[in-house]
């Protein structure tokens, strides 16, 4: 499930927008527990110190994976179960949607609407809400 939006041009790097991303939130979270972490599963695009030390201060346990290393890992263990590829998965769901491929609005709160729309659709259709 999406739970922040941070919207850029596309030659942003990723980790320019974490902190955006991550203050994005709009749903309270339970407080970390020493028995229950709060992960965040992060691509390579992610992987630098700053994001590390931001990534620690909202409360979450950060797992940072390079490319290639799930797949490693994989084949090693048979039970391995892969994290990164949810927001892939994410992103080519919202790639479904016509309105938000090409970016036509000219103001971006517009834009951002739709994102939010976009992402409750496929929430709801996830979670068997949703019929047809």
């Amino acid at each position: 499930m999406p739970l922040g939006l941070a919207v850029a041009g596309a030659n942003v790097n990723d980790f320019k927008l974490a902190r955006d991303t991550l203050e994005s939130i709009p749903v309270k979270r339970p407080r970390p527990r020493l028995g229950h972490p709060q992960n965040l599963c992060l691509d390579k695009g992610y992987d630098f110190d700053e994001v590390r030390s931001l990534v620690a201060a909202f409360g979450f346990t950060a797992h940072i994976r390079s490319r290639g290393e799930e797949a490693q890992l994989i084949k090693r263990r048979a039970r391995f179960k892969a994290r990164r590829w949810v927001a892939e998965r994410t992103h080519s769901w919202m790639n479904r949607f016509r309105r938000i491929l090409i970016r036509w609005e000219k103001e971006p709160q517009n834009y951002v609407a739709m994102l939010h729309l976009t992402l409750a659709l496929i929430t709801f259709g996830q979670s068997g809400l949703l019929l047809g």
